[in-house]
């Protein structure tokens, strides 16, 4: 598993979950800290769509169709969690470049 490699992976919240895509940030250890991956975005307001990045080579990610990563919320896992499952895909070197400018605009990365 490295940065920028995408899986699917349960995520739960509260009572509820689903399966979907995560793209790996950062790992230590024990912990993997994951961005959400998501394609709902019309309809969102401003401010969340301020914290959404576009993965503009989706096919390359392994993605189905046109996909944000939800910067909003780190998400920090057991790494167990993802241990022996095969990514479905990566960021292509221009979206890693991308991303991390992105994130560096937004003040998430330094």
């Amino acid at each position: 598993m490295k940065s920028f490699d995408i899986f699917i992976m349960y995520i739960s919240w509260g009572k509820d979950g689903k399966r979907r895509p995560v793209l790996v940030y950062a790992q230590d250890s024990v912990k993997v800290a994951v961005y959400l991956i998501t394609t709902k975005y019309d309809g969102k307001s401003e401010a969340i769509k301020a914290n959404y990045f576009k993965i503009t080579d989706w096919v390359h990610a392994g993605l189905n169709k046109v996909s944000y990563v939800d910067t909003g919320t780190l998400v920090k896992l057991p790494k167990s969690s993802i241990a022996g499952k095969a990514p479905i895909g990566r960021l292509s070197a221009s979206d890693i470049k991308n991303f991390l400018n992105f994130l560096h605009k937004i003040s998430i990365y330094p």
